[in-house]
């Protein structure tokens, strides 16, 4: 994956917003893909030059669920979400759409990695000729003390999340 500088970013967003040439050709002159053009003139559009600058970030449960509710509601795609909550990778949006929909809000609060070893998990403990206890090897077993560990951490996190959701909700008055 190519990194392009903030300028070289503002440059083309410049250039297109002089109105003389679209994405398509902005982006062969480029020599980059026209939606990475278009992502950044809707990024620019709304978030100014913070919009083009690269960004490390980690979010939260709660702000994908946003994300995802906000994107739902507007009937948004996930490039007009991403440009519209400063996201510079909007497959991300996808694949939180897609573990929303395959584990809830859990599934949000994991880490990619986690999420992966937790699937992994899974699958070696629902195998359907599981052994008894007694016969598995130490190896298996330690395996799934591993799978229970991260399941209760994972429990543990979904309960504060529900708990931090219902302290921030409005109280109703009667």
């Amino acid at each position: 994956m190519i990194k392009h500088s903030d300028q070289f970013k503002r440059e083309v967003v410049d250039e297109y917003l002089e109105g003389m040439v679209g994405y398509r050709r902005l982006a062969a002159r480029h020599n980059i893909a026209s939606p990475t053009v278009r992502r950044w003139v809707a990024a620019f559009r709304i978030h100014g030059d913070d919009g083009l600058r690269r960004k490390v970030a980690s979010y939260s449960a709660t702000f994908k669920l946003s994300v995802l509710e906000h994107m739902w509601e507007n009937g948004l795609t996930y490039n007009q979400a991403a440009a519209t909550f400063n996201i510079r990778n909007p497959t991300s949006v996808g694949i939180w759409d897609r573990r929303y929909t395959e584990g809830g809000l859990e599934a949000l609060a994991l880490q990619p990695r986690t999420l992966s070893k937790l699937n992994n998990m899974k699958a070696l403990s629902s195998k359907p000729d599981a052994k008894p206890d007694s016969e598995r090897s130490r190896d298996d077993l330690l395996a799934e003390l591993e799978y229970l560990r991260m399941e209760n951490v994972v429990l543990k996190k979904l309960q504060a999340l529900v708990q931090a959701q219902k302290k921030d909700a409005p109280k109703k008055r009667k």
